[in-house]
């Protein structure tokens, strides 16, 4: 059964344990991401801000919904796991 290619990006920071526990899940659901450290890339965070309207992280953005913090049913509903 192939499963739809979604397109994930998660912004973050090195030292975000939340940032850490949505990581860790979207491995866990071999669920392809791209990882976007707005600690480090200021481009980054000025997306992240311009996208959510938040400066606190996580910030996940599938397929263009943007969920703010680890919401896992969202996120399930998104990616279609539940």
């Amino acid at each position: 059964m192939a499963t739809k290619k979604h397109e994930v990006i998660i912004y973050s920071t090195s030292t975000c344990p939340w940032c850490t526990v949505a990581k860790n899940f979207l491995k866990e659901n071999h669920i392809e991401f791209t990882e976007k450290n707005v600690g480090s890339d200021r481009k980054a965070a000025e997306e992240m801000i311009e996208k959510s309207g938040q400066m606190g992280v996580p910030v996940i953005d599938i397929d263009g919904e943007i969920i703010i913090g680890f919401d896992k049913s969202r996120i399930e509903q998104l990616l279609g796991l539940n």
